[in-house]
């Protein structure tokens, strides 16, 4: 395998450990093995790009659908859909006896080692996952492996909510099929990142293969098969690989409503939409970067929220409509109020706060969150002190003197005495303070963590990440 294809081990105990001998399964990773025969069901856009690429590849590959012109139209050579170059790929399997269709699922699992299931999961009534065609694939399969007596690895595509692999799917193959997973058969999750009109590129060069997955022999048979695609394999667990593929989709959702705002906004402004966004995304180093893209506490500072206001109030005033922009202060605040709910839900009523400016490092405390986290704590009624000794004794916290004075009351000098009358830590900056309060913390007290600190094997607070 390629240096660019080595595992990359994603930080969770549960896949290092399923996965910590992997390349020791020389039976399931050695070269010169035969390649495995492949049965894709469903025969859509994921399922026939993948069944052409891998019989492409030297893979023996059966499709199988119900639909019984899809199966006859790629038997005949014939694209079930359009996609430039995907017609010429399956006459080429067909030709190099690579390729071939059925709608018999028992049969084409008996003549395949792995079966990759690509079926259709559209939005019920409701917006959520309809699940009903998988359930069906996944009775089927289930008799099919009760016959089969050799070990069977299935690859999920499918996109579904995080969990329903393992609580709704799994249950089912192993009802139907009377063997274990892990042990009788193996299982993976593999999204795709396919793009219409460029899925056979993408297929060759996705952005990363993710295979998430409960058991290290099923792990191996997936690296194996994907380690000739150009792309890093990151390895996860089964629940965070669904969920990759809920964010990816969301995400690039909210790129194309944010970039469309941002254009109804410059074309009233008669400022060149196009320009602009292609100025704005040359910036990889913040824009289009992985940076405040890791969950933590709201936004705060001197910047970010004066101008989502501003470009919120321009927006009003040219009487134009930009819901999502509209949106990201109601977020903001609603992330501080789920801290408050946290504390409250605790039923602990002396509370440290460790950290007040808008960040470590810094004594701005220019729309701090974690000033108005302070201050909602009060409305609540809790005893509220804080430890930051960069928070200036001149900083106004309010236009009221007396209310001011009573707000720099709260401030705490000493970390230890600090830490010694707080029943509740919220972990507010990350930096030698907060490591210092949670070394210090017992084990009667509770750590709110707001910023992914990394928690020294000395605490025995009861610990609670803000949304981790």
């Amino acid at each position: 395998m390629s240096e660019q294809n080595q595992h990359i081990i994603n930080p969770c105990n549960t896949a290092k450990n399923i996965l910590q001998n992997v390349y020791e399964l020389d039976e399931y990773t050695s070269p010169e093995q035969k390649k495995p025969a492949i049965s894709v069901i469903g025969l859509g856009y994921v399922g026939a790009v993948t069944s052409a690429c891998f019989s492409k590849m030297g893979y023996s590959v059966i499709g199988v659908d119900n639909d019984k012109k899809k199966v006859h139209n790629i038997n005949s050579g014939i694209s079930p859909i359009f996609e430039e170059g995907l017609e010429k790929d399956i006459q080429l399997g067909l030709i190099n006896n690579k390729l071939s269709a059925t709608h018999d699922i028992i049969d084409a699992i008996f003549k395949s080692d792995i079966t990759i299931i690509s079926v259709g999961t559209p939005s019920d009534s409701q917006g959520g996952c309809k699940l009903t065609a998988l359930e069906t694939v996944c009775r089927e399969i289930g008799m099919a492996l009760r016959q089969k007596k050799e070990y069977h690895t299935i690859i999920f595509k499918s996109t579904v909510p995080p969990s329903t692999t393992e609580e709704i799917l799994l249950p089912i193959i192993e009802v139907y099929s009377g063997k274990e997973r892990s042990l009788d058969f193996g299982v993976c999750f593999n999204p795709e990142f396919l793009r219409e009109s460029t899925a056979i590129q993408d297929f060759y060069h996705p952005p990363l293969t993710l295979i998430g997955t409960i058991d290290t022999r099923s792990a191996a048979v997936a690296s194996k098969l994907f380690s000739d695609i150009d792309a890093e394999i990151h390895i996860t667990t089964i629940a965070a690989a669904e969920f990759v593929k809920y964010i990816d989709n969301t995400w690039h959702a909210t790129k194309v409503c944010f970039a469309n705002e941002i254009g109804r906004l410059c074309h009233a402004l008669d400022v060149d939409s196009q320009e602009v966004m292609d100025i704005f995304v040359k910036d990889t180093k913040l824009n289009i970067s992985p940076y405040y893209l890791k969950p933590g506490f709201a936004f705060g500072g001197s910047c970010l929220p004066k101008d989502t206001r501003g470009i919120k109030h321009l927006a009003q005033s040219l009487n134009i409509s930009t819901p999502l922009i509209d949106g990201i202060t109601q977020s903001n605040d609603d992330h501080i109020e789920h801290v408050v709910n946290m504390v409250k839900e605790s039923g602990l009523s002396n509370i440290g706060i460790c950290g007040l400016t808008f960040k470590a490092g810094t004594d701005d405390m220019r729309e701090s969150p974690n000033e108005a986290l302070m201050l909602r704590l009060r409305e609540c009624g809790l005893n509220v002190t804080f430890f930051d000794p960069l928070v200036s004794r001149e900083y106004s916290f309010n236009e009221n003197e007396d209310i001011n004075a009573s707000i720099h009351n709260l401030r705490s000098l000493n970390i230890n005495e600090f830490i010694h009358k707080s029943e509740l830590l919220i972990i507010a900056h990350d930096d030698e303070y907060s490591e210092l309060a949670c070394n210090l913390s017992n084990q009667e007290q509770t750590i709110i963590d707001l910023v992914g600190i990394n928690v020294p094997t000395e605490c025995k607070a009861q610990y609670n990440g803000i949304c981790w």
